[in-house]
């Protein structure tokens, strides 16, 4: 018997962005997930942000705790499922780390400039969380008070590790990857064995060993996902290729030997009325230019790449993200610094939906169930010897894919 096609959204309130949890408004997300649930969405994805949930290594914070409980109880009564997500972490640009963490040479990576910490930016750098004693004793309290709190609670859906943390830290190698997700695997599942654990890997975790391997890391994890962006990929054919999300599921699957959720996806808009073109700024980084998709470009995009997703065997798509940000945020992180972090949305700053989300509704509307992954889809890849030299496999594959799919009646 089939399973339903998961579509959902990644989430951060229009009004509030990263700083709902400190300044929280249920009528607002009730206001905001009653618009996810009409458009026919099923799943929201959401963002513990560390500081906020744990202001110190061995405490949790009640009102957080308490106000994510309070965002479980909407999401059930409105028949949504929440996939809340651990240790934020990498956020749209900068690393949000907890203040307790600070003091160390971390992040490495040279394009991230910013260190948010208690809503702030601020100088100097963090401890390796895959390493640290303190980090590791205060994830392993974080997971236990929040899944304690919410294992039986009908609004969660799964329960994710991260997003994107190899951009926030590396682990020393691929084994202290492995082992580090398994340990919070198996906590999560000691306390809840009824609801999946993933991590949010992406395209970086393809085209390098960031010592977060897809196929180590889902051997973990009861779901595979993947974040696949193709206006940020030299491999994509151009910045909206309706085959990209489709190729980077399949060869996650190959990878782990599961089928994969594409858990973000999507592109950052132009205004109303306006064509694609190349925004141009200076930012921390210096110069800095990013792809800004016409409005109806990016709803043919989705019409394209949606019904691809299904053939290649997905599990479902969550678009990043729910909303433009509100002018009155633009001066601050992430959208100070990473401008088009401001017009990812479905809905504009004033709640008007986009074509994009028009697509999306009808596309859900369809009721698309999951399909078995296709012998033309199945990509032939040894993780070790892609490892060796993944970025070279990652362009090589593609090419691959593509000729398999043009092959097909």
């Amino acid at each position: 018997m089939s399973e339903p096609f998961l579509l959902g959204v990644n989430y951060w309130p229009r009004r509030k962005a990263v700083f709902w949890w400190s300044d929280f408004d249920a009528g607002e997300v009730r206001e905001e997930f009653a618009l996810i649930r009409d458009l026919g969405l099923n799943v929201v994805r959401m963002f513990l942000l560390w500081d906020d949930f744990q202001p110190a290594p061995d405490t949790v914070d009640a009102a957080a705790l308490d106000h994510l409980t309070t965002v479980a109880d909407i999401a059930a009564d409105l028949g949504l499922g929440l996939e809340p997500t651990f240790f934020v972490g990498h956020m749209s640009g900068p690393n949000w780390a907890p203040r307790w963490l600070l003091g160390g040479p971390l992040p490495h990576h040279p394009w991230i400039k910013e260190v948010v910490s208690v809503g702030k930016l601020v100088e100097g750098g963090y401890r390796n969380m895959f390493h640290d004693p303190i980090a590791l004793s205060a994830e392993r309290l974080l997971l236990r008070r929040v899944v304690s709190a919410l294992k039986d609670h009908p609004g969660i859906w799964m329960w994710s590790l991260g997003n994107e943390p190899d951009l926030f830290a590396w682990p020393q190698d691929a084994a202290a990857g492995r082992a580090w997700v398994r340990q919070m695997t198996t906590l999560i599942h000691e306390i809840d064995s009824n609801h999946p654990v993933s991590i949010g890997l992406h395209g970086a975790d393809l085209e390098a060993d960031t010592g977060l391997r897809v196929d180590q890391c889902f051997a973990e994890t009861d779901r595979a996902v993947m974040h696949a962006y193709s206006i940020y990929s030299d491999v994509a054919r151009q910045p909206l290729d309706p085959d990209f999300p489709a190729y980077n599921v399949a060869l996650t699957a190959a990878l782990c030997g599961k089928p994969v959720l594409l858990e973000e996806f999507g592109s950052c808009t132009a205004p109303p009325g306006q064509p694609s073109y190349v925004l141009k700024w200076r930012g921390k980084a210096g110069h800095r230019q990013q792809f800004l998709a016409a409005e109806e470009d990016l709803a043919e995009f989705l019409r394209q790449a949606l019904p691809k997703l299904v053939q290649v065997g997905g599990l479902g798509a969550f678009i990043w993200c729910f909303a433009d940000y509100a002018e009155h945020l633009w001066n601050q992180p992430p959208c100070a610094d990473a401008v088009h972090e401001r017009f990812f949305g479905l809905v504009r700053p004033d709640g008007s939906l986009k074509p994009h989300a028009y697509v999306l509704k009808e596309f859900a509307a369809a009721r698309p169930q999951v399909q078995p992954i296709p012998d033309w889809a199945r990509l032939e890849v040894d993780p070790e010897a892609y490892y060796r030299s993944p970025q070279e496999h990652f362009r090589r594959l593609y090419s691959v894919y593509l000729e398999r799919m043009s092959a097909q009646p």
